[in-house]
């Protein structure tokens, strides 16, 4: 399991190729999360796809989420937990937000335009 507390600290990223390295399949809490337009998923929802994953034996799992922590940290063989200074996570949401402005990022829920 990849956390970090602040936005562009590289969860994501650290996430994918972690995945890569380790021949496992990473899953983004923010597509669990985020409907279309920005609408959050309801709580079971976002709690019965997280139970789905924790179900199989490998598994990364990738977000912040503090409203289902426990659920994921119980089973979580691993915790790797990212921080950065501020100013450089910062500079990261900016340089994300110009590269997606318009478009859905690929750890997003589909429909969930960086405006």
């Amino acid at each position: 399991m990849v956390i970090g507390v602040s936005a562009g600290v590289g969860k994501s990223t650290f996430a994918r190729r972690l995945g890569d390295n380790l021949d496992i399949e990473v899953h983004h809490l923010d597509l669990f999360y985020w409907r279309p337009g920005w609408v959050e998923a309801p709580l079971e929802d976002f709690i019965s796809a997280q139970k789905e994953v924790l179900s199989h034996d490998r598994w990364i799992m990738e977000g912040n989420y503090s409203n289902s922590f426990n659920l994921r940290s119980e089973l979580a063989d691993t915790i790797i937990y990212l921080e950065l200074p501020l100013r450089v996570c910062l500079y990261r949401v900016i340089k994300r937000w110009l590269s997606y402005l318009g478009k859905t990022r690929p750890d997003m829920g589909k429909g969930c335009n960086e405006n």
